[in-house]
């Protein structure tokens, strides 16, 4: 059996985030530059070398597959990939498979991937309000977004919201957010902006919504209590009780939630980031493609995990933005 991966703080790594493309049919303003440039599809990993980059990964205890982008769904002929994966949870070496997506290409893909195996989705959504999703996205359509929803959920996939929570953007839409979800028996989950991009600092700071404040804000309308629940994710639960429904906070910048993190994020070029918040990564492309056996990759995966670092550095504190990354979230892996 192969020895399972555990990295040099003792945390067992079985949840692999995926970026499959860094392209996205939107242009949302915390994500991407309006007019980005996109990688050359010759250095993206190809459907069947990231079928044995996931595959080399659930062999060495991987359980969680997540797949992410930019938006997975605009990827060409990305469901015989999924197609593909649906063998490892057959076998039973995999858990879950899974995908955050903007939501625009649900209505055409939802009953495929149930049909692959996925059960349950993230779909990215700060607002409904036709106008400020517009402004939000750039150029998204939340009509489209809607309809993908409905899709989604009669083809039997359980979705959750992930917003990310904006300092007077969607500060006015919290009750309204999390009684439309309640509505449609979603979940939801609340996220702090990360410094990420070329953003500069000062809009950083001005978008920052602290989720404490979110909570005191919810805790004004409903009564909340907290959850042991853990999904293997940085969210922490809690349950308004008037609805009865889950709300999960990330907050990587008010409550670092490193000590149990289980996941490295892979991007579409093979690059392995052990930690979404430090430039480190390690090169799996090269030993991918070097030789036609995985224990090279194995090697190198084994490599990478040893370097994995306690945390992140993400800090908002004193008005200033440290631990701001460069590359742009699309790149990473939503």
């Amino acid at each position: 059996m192969t020895v399972p991966l555990i990295d040099p703080f003792q945390r067992a790594i079985s949840y692999l985030r995926v970026s499959v493309t860094d392209r996205c049919d939107f242009r949302c303003v915390y994500c991407m530059a309006e007019n980005m440039t996109f990688l050359p599809k010759k250095e993206l990993l190809t459907l069947e070398e990231l079928d044995r980059m996931c595959s080399t990964f659930v062999r060495m205890g991987v359980e969680k597959l997540r797949i992410t982008g930019g938006e997975p769904l605009v990827r060409r002929d990305i469901m015989t990939f999924f197609r593909s994966m649906k063998r490892h949870l057959d076998s039973g070496e995999l858990k879950e498979l899974t995908l955050t997506t903007n939501g625009s290409q649900l209505e055409r893909f939802a009953g495929e991937l149930y049909d692959c195996g996925v059960r349950r989705i993230n779909v990215s959504l700060d607002t409904i309000d036709e106008a400020k999703f517009a402004e939000i996205t750039r150029w998204g359509r939340l009509p489209q977004v809607m309809r993908g929803l409905d899709a989604a959920q009669e083809a039997g996939l359980r979705i959750k919201i992930n917003a990310v929570a904006l300092k007077g953007f969607n500060e006015d839409e919290l009750f309204t957010l999390a009684e439309w979800c309640a509505s449609r028996d979603m979940d939801m989950t609340w996220i702090e902006v990360m410094p990420m991009g070329d953003l500069g600092n000062e809009d950083r700071l001005t978008q920052y919504w602290s989720l404490d404040d979110l909570r005191a804000q919810l805790a004004t309308r409903y009564t909340l209590t907290d959850l042991a629940e853990r999904t293997g994710g940085p969210a922490r639960y809690l349950r308004l009780e008037e609805t009865g429904q889950k709300i999960g906070l990330i907050t990587p910048m008010t409550h670092n939630f490193c000590e149990s993190c289980n996941r490295v994020r892979l991007t579409c070029t093979g690059q392995l980031y052990m930690c979404l918040g430090q430039e480190d990564m390690a090169d799996l492309r090269a030993p991918l493609r070097a030789s036609e056996g995985d224990a090279l990759l194995e090697q190198s995966i084994r490599d990478a995990i040893a370097l994995k670092p306690k945390g992140h550095d993400f800090d908002y504190s004193r008005q200033e933005v440290d631990g701001q990354m460069s590359r742009h979230m699309s790149h990473t892996g939503g």
